[in-house]
């Protein structure tokens, strides 16, 4: 399959999963409409492919991840236009609804929409260089990529305020302390610790991948008795599928599986 975007990079690898690189390095990988559209296009066309069991999303260049959303698209734009066409909504809501796994691997700046854009991945990654922030105060504006709500949610509450009334940003250890970040590496190893991560994913059953994201995702939004009662209905759920036959057959053979993901 060809991937051909004017934003993105892409690399598939055997080991099952892909890199999407975020390609403007001109405006330090600012979200534009194109890019976010570019985006959701390239995650329709992997969500039903097995190949890619997994993703990771960086930034093009030394500097940045994504240093936000692209000001100069939106400085002109009415509510009327913000609303008529739902702003942000197409890469990211779709990057939401993604059901195989995503790292961020955050390599600098990662700030307003480029956090957010972090944060809607299931995994992030930091080099020591990475940025974090939420900096829409100092333009008279909010969060609009889910920000306020799920840095909250990651950080708490005073901890989110801090960041987004502030519009300071926050470095990679104090983002690994404050359970934003999963990991922080040094800067040249950022993309070899990804990939490492990337195919031992790429290495599972791919429906027990989606399903084990899903009940993860699901511990946010729902009660504790309600989260665990979804995830002992999953855990069933897997026992129709040959992949459970599989991996359970090679533990007591002794062998490594060959999932089948299916």
């Amino acid at each position: 399959m060809t991937d051909t975007y004017s934003t993105l990079l892409i690399e598939r690898h055997a080991d099952g999963y892909a890199v999407v690189t975020l390609n403007r390095p001109e405006s330090l990988n600012a979200l534009n409409s194109t890019l976010l559209g570019e985006l959701a296009a390239f995650l329709d066309a992997v969500e039903t492919d097995d190949s890619v069991r997994c993703l990771i999303i960086t930034g093009s260049g030394e500097k940045a991840f994504a240093a936000g959303a692209d000001i100069k698209e939106m400085a002109s734009q009415s509510y009327a236009d913000m609303y008529r066409s739902n702003f942000f909504s197409e890469g990211a809501d779709r990057l939401a609804r993604f059901r195989k796994p995503v790292i961020a691997a955050v390599n600098g700046f990662a700030l307003g929409g480029g956090c957010e854009l972090a944060m809607l991945c299931d995994i992030i990654v930091a080099s020591e260089k990475a940025r974090f922030g939420q900096p829409e105060i100092n333009l008279g504006v909010a969060p609009g990529i889910g920000g306020s709500q799920r840095l909250t949610r990651l950080v708490g509450k005073s901890k989110a305020m801090d960041l987004i009334l502030t519009g300071r940003m926050m470095d990679a250890q104090e983002a690994l302390q404050s359970n934003l970040a999963a990991r922080v590496v040094p800067h040249e190893s950022l993309m070899d610790e990804c990939r490492a991560m990337a195919s031992k994913m790429g290495s599972q059953s791919l429906l027990a991948l989606m399903a084990n994201k899903e009940m993860v995702n699901a511990a946010l939004e729902t009660t504790l008795t309600q989260g665990v009662q979804f995830e002992r209905r999953l855990f069933h759920s897997l026992f129709a599928f040959e992949d459970q036959k599989e991996g359970m057959g090679a533990f007591v053979e002794k062998r490594k599986p060959e999932f089948k993901h299916r």
